[in-house]
């Protein structure tokens, strides 16, 4: 369900003056569709060999190599864990595993909650499964994944959080030539790209492989370019912009997964400019057209205030994780007028996802308000829409919430305080020996050896004069530095770091000091003057002044005497 629908079967709730003001939108497909249509995305089989096994296949399968674990212990554990799952499977409805799985409730329950459906069905039919053994339901379960017995949805696999530990079962168990040969590529990328690619972006990538494979069966070089987009498509309608990042298809790509004219980059996705409401909305694939089209009228009545960003997670929030979920756990769903059993069920799952779904149940919220406020100034258009809030004003609260994220930020400054001398120590130290062998290396003559520290460098011969860096190879290796520039990082990193420990502020006031900022104040008895740090409002905060005691004093003394030019 992509675009905008037909307009025949939309219930349009605008008025005919909104429609006259309303800027006209474009036909053309968005990019994502465009490549969609020339590179679908492989469907689900409804069945396959492996989700077909017997109980006793199963468990062989996965109790011997490459699925089983390297220790005897954990051989043990994994046996109790997978009788506790295939007992509580083995009584769904269902031909295969696969079919068990989605009627047990654990797919719609998400991969944070599927335990406590597990446990519960166990306790209630009277197995004899430990309490203890609740963490190794997990380990299981992502056997049975790995083996492709299961395949969960994509939104299972990534929301909130991809899977623990199962790219490194995918790649022991399933690809491991398929996971080499894509680790081959991450370490030629990060040795000759020069846009760096550092650990996490390489595990972002492998995680990325892995859930497409966890979700579409096969080994690497069977993901498709349709995968990859499916993948993005549901990872960009959830709102999580954190693990959005694209690098795992250009990697694809250079390892010749793809067809030949496959596109090299997806970064058209991610360069397409502002979006209007519709083409937000549709990704979510409502059922129910006229709370779709309502949606749609509620967002474009929003728009005028919101600047774009806020209008995406807006709609995230009530397209995505508020209604498509009640189209997913309650089919035919068709009323604003939430069951309390409904209302309560999707609330505790909103809840599951912290922070992310407090801002979700203060977004529906608004949005019930709205309407009954909307209602009394044009009755005909929003009336029919106005029922109660199934959210009550408590339930918005983020005091909590913040009384928590102050918590983590307290712990973690207590966890980083005692390592400080050493940071301190670090950026020093690299500071004075990136000046050194800058010093160094300027003094010596192109093609000359010098040695700084116990280390030995030649100073580059560069064909153009007059340049303003300074480079120097190692003789070992024949790799270029750029001296200039390690010089530059090594200062204004120990700046930072001596600024921010003295004054505690954050780092966006840190980048709006200037010379402005460095004002006096004179005692009124002694007329002794006091230098003091204007700190300019930010974000919630007040606006203050520190005073600068003899520590800060020399770290900015040292700032100014570096940026002050020839003329003072």
């Amino acid at each position: 369900m992509s675009g905008v629908r037909d307009s025949s079967y939309r219930v349009d709730l605008a008025t005919s003056s909104d429609r006259e003001n309303r800027p006209v939108l474009s036909d053309a497909p968005h990019p994502a569709e465009q490549l969609a249509r020339q590179f679908p995305a492989r469907r689900l089989a409804g069945s396959w060999p492996q989700t077909r096994w017997s109980r006793q296949q199963v468990l062989e399968g996965l109790l011997s190599p490459p699925f089983a674990p390297v220790t005897a212990g954990s051989v043990t554990t994994r046996r109790r864990a997978l009788d506790g799952v295939l007992d509580w499977l083995s009584d769904m409805a269902g031909a295969s595993w696969q079919q068990r799985w989605i009627n047990s409730g654990g797919e719609a329950a998400g991969n944070l909650a599927w335990r406590d459906v597990v446990v519960a069905h166990l306790d209630a039919g009277g197995y004899d499964y430990p309490a203890s053994g609740y963490q190794n339901l997990g380990g299981a379960v992502r056997a049975l994944i790995c083996a492709d017995v299961l395949r969960p949805s994509l939104v299972w696999l990534t929301m909130p959080a991809t899977v623990r530990y199962l790219a490194a079962d995918m790649a022991r168990s399933r690809d491991p030539d398929g996971f080499g040969q894509l680790q081959a590529t991450l370490d030629a990328d990060r040795a000759h790209s020069a846009m760096k690619t550092g650990p996490l972006t390489g595990l972002q990538v492998r995680y990325r492989v892995a859930t497409i494979m966890a979700a579409k069966g096969g080994i690497v070089h069977d993901i498709t370019v349709g995968d990859c987009l499916e993948l993005v498509g549901v990872t960009g309608a959830h709102g999580d912009r954190r693990r959005t990042s694209l690098h795992f298809y250009q990697v694809l790509h250079t390892m010749g997964v793809f067809p030949h004219d496959a596109p090299p980059t997806l970064r058209m996705l991610s360069t397409t400019g502002r979006l209007s409401v519709e083409q937000m909305i549709d990704p979510h694939s409502i059922e129910c057209l006229p709370v779709r089209d309502l949606l749609v009228a509620y967002l474009h009545e929003r728009e005028v205030r919101l600047d774009h960003s806020s209008m995406r997670s807006l709609t995230s929030h009530l397209a995505g994780g508020f209604w498509k979920d009640l189209e997913t756990h309650h089919p035919g769903i068709d009323t604003l007028k939430l069951p309390p059993k409904v209302a309560a069920a999707w609330k505790q799952r909103t809840a599951q996802r912290g922070a992310i779904g407090l801002n979700c149940l203060t977004a529906v919220r608004a949005f019930y308000l709205d309407l009954a406020h909307w209602a009394l100034e044009d009755p005909a258009r929003w009336a029919r829409w106005v029922v109660p809030c199934p959210i009550r004003r408590e339930e918005t609260s983020h005091r909590k919430e913040l009384k928590r994220r102050k918590s983590r930020m307290d712990q973690r400054t207590r966890e980083r305080l005692p390592v400080l001398p050493v940071l301190v120590a670090a950026t020093d130290q690299e500071r004075k020996r990136s000046a050194r062998r800058l010093e160094a290396a300027v003094q010596a003559v192109s093609g000359e050896l010098f040695e700084i520290d116990g280390e030995q460098l030649r100073r580059s011969v560069v064909t153009r004069h007059g340049g303003a860096r300074v480079w120097a190879e190692d003789p070992a290796t024949g790799k270029r530095r750029d001296l200039s520039l390690e010089e530059h990082r090594g200062f204004w990193t120990w700046a930072a770091v001596e600024v921010l420990r003295h004054t505690g502020i954050r780092l966006e006031e840190l980048t709006e000091l200037s010379h402005h900022s460095f004002v006096q104040y004179s005692l009124p008895t002694t007329g002794e003057l006091v230098p003091l740090l204007h700190i300019v409002p930010s974000k919630t905060d007040a606006e203050r002044l520190l005073v600068i005691d003899p520590e800060l004093a020399d770290v900015l003394s040292a700032i100014v005497c570096r940026i002050r030019g020839d003329d003072g």
